[in-house]
């Protein structure tokens, strides 16, 4: 018989994104609370958009976007500041055999995004785009 492989379209597992998905709920839920005692991350608004776990569930990349993305490099010092604190908190609210390492990175997706919809709003694009002769 097969083994069933619980595996989401992207390579990862059901069970990482699960985890994931705590970590980022509780990481939120930690900022918008303003549970850390930090002046920089209580007076910006971030969003920690997607949490990536390894493999073996001991390393978690926390992506993050200020509002507006103003002050990004500012509060991911911050965030990586007060690193201990949240893998401290993370650990005692999620019951896992290890606690994960923590890193904070931007999450420049929405600049990707930004980039591509400017690409294929440009004259030329549009012009192929519409270019009924081919």
């Amino acid at each position: 018989m097969a083994k069933h492989n619980d595996v989401s379209p992207e390579g990862r597992s059901v069970r990482l994104l699960r985890v994931g998905e705590q970590f980022r709920h509780i990481l939120s839920e930690l900022l918008a609370r303003g549970e850390v005692h930090d002046d920089v991350l209580n007076s910006h608004s971030v969003s920690v958009t997607e949490v990536r776990m390894s493999p073996d569930l001991r390393h978690a990349t926390a992506f993050i976007k200020p509002l507006l993305g103003a002050n990004e490099d500012v509060v991911l010092k911050a965030l990586r500041t007060n690193t201990a604190f949240f893998q401290r908190e993370v650990a005692s609210r999620i019951s896992m055999k290890y606690a994960a390492k923590l890193k904070f990175l931007a999450d420049d997706s929405f600049d990707q995004a930004t980039h591509i919809e400017t690409l294929l709003n440009a004259p030329k694009v549009q012009q192929d785009l519409t270019d009924k002769d081919a």
